[in-house]
């Protein structure tokens, strides 16, 4: 809280540029959804002025524009490019996917960071509720479809691949049960920052089995969950509380941008993070997650359940 640094030498208030200072990503290619705006541009842009090719995965493609021309102005040499990705939706995933293997393109990194919050009650057009379609199960579908590439692209460079799955504190208050199962779309009983916190609590479950396969297979590649912080970024767009209560509090007690996405790019470039698999950091260091997010059971549940749900909303084409 008063900025103290950690074992990484870090702390809460250090930005994403100080804690890549000296680090040379060239010849790294990384995906970052939701980079169009907040810490997801942030990132995208402090990676990019370390030399990383950034593919910019985002549904707004004219704000998208506007975000590489800004970088591009501050930056001439920047390698960043923009695709369209709504991570809510099954069918652009898989466009998205399809038609970034058609590139030809490595991928070095995945930093799945799009997300929404608290929003009131709907469903994604492929009929899940819609803060879970698109913090979890977008995400997801998206990593597994990429993995692939990312397996080859670790062996053929003899680089590290990461996956990050950008979470939050709230993973810590979810509903009682962790994730309603059973009641996953279901009206009666949603709450809104509840529904939040349940789509955060499956982003570290997701990464902790995700590195727990990753090593099972032999694969070069790391998963983690990172949680930013509190940051005073669009995602209050639902909620005009939180937004007054950022306006009035937020100097005090919330982050900048700057420190916002300085959590996922330690995690997605610094040394110090080799071969650290299936663990929570925030501020740049480790942390700890709450006893739900270590269930492992739960996490192989999730797993299964998510592909079987994707499987039912968009089966594949014969």
């Amino acid at each position: 809280m008063f900025g103290l640094k950690g074992p990484s030498g870090f702390s809460r208030l250090s930005t994403a540029e100080e804690v890549t200072q000296g680090i040379d990503g060239s010849g790294l290619t990384a995906i970052v959804t939701g980079a169009s705006s907040g810490i997801g541009t942030e990132t995208a842009r402090v990676l990019a002025l370390r030399g990383v090719h950034v593919v910019m995965a985002i549904r707004n493609m004219s704000a998208g524009r506007e975000v590489k021309e800004a970088i591009m102005k501050q930056n001439p040499t920047a390698k960043i490019d923009t695709m369209e990705l709504d991570v809510s939706s099954i069918s652009s995933i898989n466009n998205f996917a399809s038609n970034y293997k058609s590139s030809g393109l490595p991928l070095n990194l995945l930093i799945n960071n799009a997300g929404i919050l608290a929003t009131p009650y709907m469903l994604s057009e492929d009929n899940i509720e819609l803060q879970f379609a698109t913090n979890h199960v977008g995400h997801f579908h998206l990593t597994n479809l990429l993995l692939e590439t990312m397996k080859r692209t670790a062996h053929e460079s003899s680089k590290e691949g990461r996956i990050m799955n950008v979470s939050s504190r709230r993973h810590q208050i979810s509903y009682p049960e962790g994730i309603r199962f059973d009641q996953i779309n279901s009206q009666s009983g949603y709450n809104a920052l509840s529904a939040y916190g349940q789509s955060k609590l499956a982003n570290v479950l997701h990464a902790n089995e995700l590195a727990r396969r990753l090593k099972d297979d032999g694969a070069e590649i790391t998963a983690n969950s990172v949680n930013p912080g509190a940051i005073p970024t669009n995602i209050f767009r639902h909620h005009s509380f939180f937004r007054g209560l950022a306006n009035i509090f937020g100097k005090f007690v919330l982050k900048n941008v700057h420190q916002g996405a300085a959590t996922t790019c330690y995690v997605a470039l610094h040394p110090q993070v080799k071969g650290i698999s299936g663990k929570y950091f925030s501020n740049c260091n480790l942390d700890a997650a709450s006893s739900q997010a270590n269930d492992a059971q739960l996490a192989e549940k999730l797993w299964t359940f998510t592909t079987n749900l994707i499987k039912e909303n968009h089966p594949p084409s014969r």
